[in-house]
């Protein structure tokens, strides 16, 4: 039975291919050992690669410092934090709360599409949806309900998100009628001595008197 399977077989073999059987069965192993070889070569390679890439993106993805309690420090000590220092947190402010922002680098951080955001209170900017310099202000006045609901939703999202790190000092402005007031109060002040005059002791006042006196009698 075996044996006229055979011969059906080789006789299918010549009549479909042309070829003999035994180079029929040469040339199907030479195909199955360039392929087995080209597998083993392009797949060894991809694992290289993969591997490659697995251990870049481990030494990028160092773990985050934990977040550092700044207190009251000032917009201009703020914009220390915008980044530009890879070994200082990514800090970022709204409504006069500054959060760290550092974990999300790849949107606050340099080249990020929000990276003009970082080191600065944005709430003006971010309550506008504004990406304009004159908006990158703290300063949330005349804004309109929606902008403000907006605001706050960005606020809520930051609360939510990231830790609180501090706060930014408030710097009261001192108008020009506030220094001419203090001013012109100083002055009355060093003046009044003046105008009321040197005060003299009743005692010496006594002696003059009786000094008079004497002398008009004499």
């Amino acid at each position: 039975m075996a044996l006229q399977v055979w011969e059906t077989l080789k006789e299918a073999i010549t009549a479909y291919t042309g070829l003999s059987p035994a180079t029929f069965f040469t040339v199907l192993a030479l195909l199955w050992a360039v392929y087995y070889v080209a597998t083993g070569l392009f797949g060894s390679s991809d694992d290289h690669h993969h591997q490659r890439s697995r251990a870049f993106e481990e030494e990028q993805m160092e773990p985050l410092p934990p977040p550092v309690q700044l207190g009251e420090i000032s917009e201009e000590e703020l914009k220390q934090y915008d980044g530009s220092d890879s070994k200082k947190p990514l800090l970022m402010a709204i409504k006069g709360q500054i959060y760290d922002v550092s974990q999300s680098r790849m949107f606050y951080g340099p080249g990020g599409p929000y990276a003009l955001f970082a080191g600065k209170d944005a709430s003006r900017a971010l309550a506008k949806m504004s990406f304009e310099e004159k908006d990158l202000t703290g300063d949330i006045s005349g804004l309109g309900p929606f902008e403000l609901d907006a605001l706050q939703d960005w606020e809520y999202k930051f609360m939510t998100k990231y830790v609180k790190v501090g706060t930014i000092k408030k710097t009261v402005p001192v108008t020009e009628g506030d220094a001419n007031g203090e001013a012109s109060g100083a002055a009355e002040s060093d003046a009044k001595p003046a105008e009321d005059g040197p005060s003299q002791n009743p005692v010496a006042e006594t002696e003059e008197k009786s000094s008079t006196a004497d002398t008009k009698d004499e």
